[in-house]
């Protein structure tokens, strides 16, 4: 394939590399792997030679993204040996699981997109073409890197944007781009690839070029490969007043003039984070704080994790398979716990599978920005290698990612967690407790998406000056995770409480001292209640039950329950809005479906849709419409799966530049009467010698001056019993 994933067919010409593979890192372990390097070149070059010889209409080939398209789940658990049902062995595995993977592509000299479905040989080792299916007109497939890239390309080389950029003071080598989903711009018809692209000055090679955003946005034919218009927004310069409209003018107009508005030149500012500019920095002042003391996270005796293969991790009870998806980033798998030798099914997947980040500024063209950064351009895709020492410290095992070969994620140390870190959202991790929860975390850091203002201009009401001449846009950040349970089998139910006060009254014969209050519990037992909100005023919560599998002792179903710190934000903004047409799954707290497997894996994948690029409203495959279509669909004791709707919104402050601090966010599922008793009991107190007074000389017992312990050499003061031993 050349750099930018476009191959020129020649018809009856077959690629001159051969298409079977014999690699041997190119036959997984498991059957949830994700597709190798060598599986996705031998994929792709199959794809070429099947379409040189019967595609004579598919001038071109680019390819946008390849996956693995996963066996059904109950082959999956049967060929694991997991059980599906509470008390009954495992299905038998009678059948040699498929491997099969998917590309979509586009023919960019029609402007056609496809997807095509392939399926490995094991006897050949050769991968053949199941079907190409041609999408609808206007349906695009994901935004690759290569694209994103292009943009900046471009703009640079665009005479146009180059006359601009040099009104306000700006070189071309100092003009850069970055490059961002069109959102919805229904001056365009939907059947042409278009970005926009977000313009900043860069003034030497290595400073915070977000410092210097410029006044107008380009955008861009990705397919033909040029500028096709230029925007600026209107501004409030004079009282606060609009110079424009928020309509989008029409194509004909001349943007400038239709902004209403003089141009604007961008801040000249330097306003750098990177330590080595910021010593050169002119409007820098040193600071004064000692830098922090190292912190050494060791384990004298190893890590008490194991790796299965490739992607399976083992510790303590648990045990999950551990993929890196192009869209979704780490996927979590058949995570199973080990309850005194009963294998016990907990999660089938545990993904994030979609996010969206609409801002709030009405002027034209603002509102276009409201990036789906996992259906538009993927988690994985933007996911950033990770450096030992750096982003991991302790006893660190990475594991590659298989489309880049670059360290991706990690689990780490005893906590047993699990981390990646990626450019737009930030950093994922996930938790597992010896105590049987696994809990998600995420934080959120960068640059603030920063647009100019003009001398004395004021920022409000949709964004905040945090610098001067830069505003920073309120915005809000919505995750929708995707959980699909097998708690102790795949039959569940979820059940929804609410905490009420007891309904008899202070002084009466039941509730005399007025304390009572109890928990209601509402089971969502058929899709006419699966669209639920979060209530705080209820401390409203939810679990995923088995019917069929009861605690001994309290008689109430196994379960996990849902808590955490995590919003549960919803989507602001007007309805019938541009991103609340598009992103129905943030206007509530939770839905529930059941889920259906087709012939490319889970139909019921994606809240947004698998094709979500210049999408104008929630296309017939996403969340809302599999709701509104199941009408009275049973979802008592069924294979359900859970998109669960968290996430912040962010009124920047000037403490959030030049970048921000981490804001977290965090999504635990924990067990209830699931276990007998708290699992963790056979967990050894620990006394550690290697540990020591922090101030040489300090008194050991004193709690008085601040720096007191529970005892001295493991033992209590107050009565000699050993508190670490």
């Amino acid at each position: 394939m050349t750099s930018d994933n476009i191959v020129p067919i020649k018809q009856g010409v077959l690629p001159v590399k051969q298409v079977n593979i014999d690699k041997q890192d190119a036959f997984p372990t498991h059957p949830l792997d994700a597709l190798t390097p060598a599986e996705i070149t031998a994929l792709s070059y199959a794809l070429r030679a099947y379409v040189a010889e019967h595609r004579k209409d598919i001038k071109a080939v680019k390819f946008i993204n390849c996956n693995l398209i996963a066996p059904p789940k109950r082959d999956v658990l049967a060929a694991l040996g997991i059980r599906t049902v509470p008390g009954k062995p495992a299905e038998k595995s009678t059948k040699v699981l498929p491997r099969r993977g998917e590309t979509d592509f586009a023919d960019p000299v029609t402007g056609i997109n496809y997807n095509a479905s392939l399926k490995l040989d094991p006897s050949t080792k050769a991968w053949t073409v199941e079907v190409i299916e041609t999408l609808a007109e206007g349906v695009q497939p994901q935004i690759t890197v290569e694209e994103l890239i292009e943009c900046d390309e471009l703009v640079r080389s665009d005479p146009v944007v180059l006359k601009l950029a040099a009104e306000v003071g700006l070189k071309p080598e100092q003009l850069y781009a970055d490059g961002w989903s069109i959102g919805w711009d229904a001056r365009w018809p939907s059947s042409r690839r278009i970005q926009q692209c977000l313009l900043y000055g860069r003034l030497s090679p290595h400073e915070n070029l977000y410092a210097h955003p410029l006044d107008f946005i380009p955008v861009v034919d990705v397919n033909m490969k040029k500028v096709i218009h230029v925007d600026f927004p209107p501004h409030r310069v004079v009282k606060k007043q609009l110079s424009a409209t928020t309509v989008p003018p029409p194509l004909d107009h001349d943007p400038v003039t239709a902004s209403g508005r003089p141009r604007i030149p961008p801040p000249m500012r330097q306003d750098n984070y990177l330590p080595d500019l910021l010593e050169t920095q002119p409007n820098h002042v040193k600071s004064n704080i000692e830098p922090l003391k190292p912190l050494h996270v060791v384990q004298p005796e190893g890590v008490s994790f194991r790796m299965i293969g490739s992607n399976e991790l083992e510790w303590q009870a648990w045990k999950m398979h551990i993929a890196f998806g192009q869209r979704e980033g780490i996927v979590l798998s058949t995570i199973t716990y080990n309850d005194n030798g009963d294998i016990r099914p907990v999660m089938y997947r545990l993904t994030l599978a979609e996010m969206v980040v609409p801002y709030a500024a009405p002027e034209h063209p603002h509102p276009r920005k409201h990036a789906f950064d996992v259906g538009e351009y993927g988690m994985g895709t933007q996911a950033n290698e990770l450096s030992l020492g750096c982003d991991c410290v302790g006893a660190i095992h990475y594991l590659v990612s298989r489309r880049s070969g670059k360290a991706m994620s990690k689990p780490q140390a005893d906590t047993s967690r699990l981390g990646s870190l990626t450019t737009g959202i930030n950093s994922d991790q996930v938790f597992l407790e010896t105590d049987g929860t696994i809990e998600l975390e995420m934080k959120l850091t960068g640059i603030l998406n920063a647009y100019v203002l003009a001398d004395g201009e004021s920022a409000a009401p949709y964004a905040v000056q945090v610098a001067p001449n830069i505003s920073a846009q309120y915005h809000q950040h919505v995750f929708s995770f995707r959980v699909d349970p097998m708690i102790d089998g795949l039959n569940n139910t979820v059940v929804q409480s609410d905490i009420v006060t007891a309904k008899h009254a202070t002084g009466s014969d039941e509730n005399f001292a007025g304390n009572a209050f109890t928990s209601e519990d509402l089971r969502i037992s058929n899709s006419s209640l699966a669209i639920q909100d979060y209530d705080a005023t209820k401390d409203r919560r939810w679990r995923i039950v088995n019917p069929n599998k009861k605690h001994y002792a309290s008689g109430k179903e196994a379960s996990y329950g849902i808590m955490g710190n995590a919003p549960w934000v919803v989507l602001q903004g007007a309805p019938g809005s541009n991103v609340r047409e598009r992103a129905a799954f943030a206007e509530h707290s939770m839905w529930v479906v059941k889920d259906v497997e087709g012939p490319l894996g889970s139909e019921r994948q994606w809240p947004s849709g698998k094709y979500v690029p210049q999408t104008r409203k929630s296309p017939l495959d996403s969340v809302g419409n599999w709701v509104k279509e199941a009408k009275d669909e049973n979802l008592e004791g069924e294979d359900v799966v859970l998109f669960m709707t968290v996430g912040v919104t962010h009124i920047p402050r000037p403490e959030d530049w030049p970048v921000m601090p981490s804001e977290h966010m965090r999504i635990a599922f924990k067990p209830q009467n699931f276990f007998d008793r708290n699992p963790s009991l056979h967990i050894l107190p620990e006394n550690d010698k290697r540990s020591v007074a922090a101030f040489a000389g300090a008194p050991q017992v004193n709690a008085a001056n601040g720096n007191g312990i529970n005892g001295a050499e493991g033992v209590h003061t107050h009565d000699n019993a050993a508190c670490c031993n």
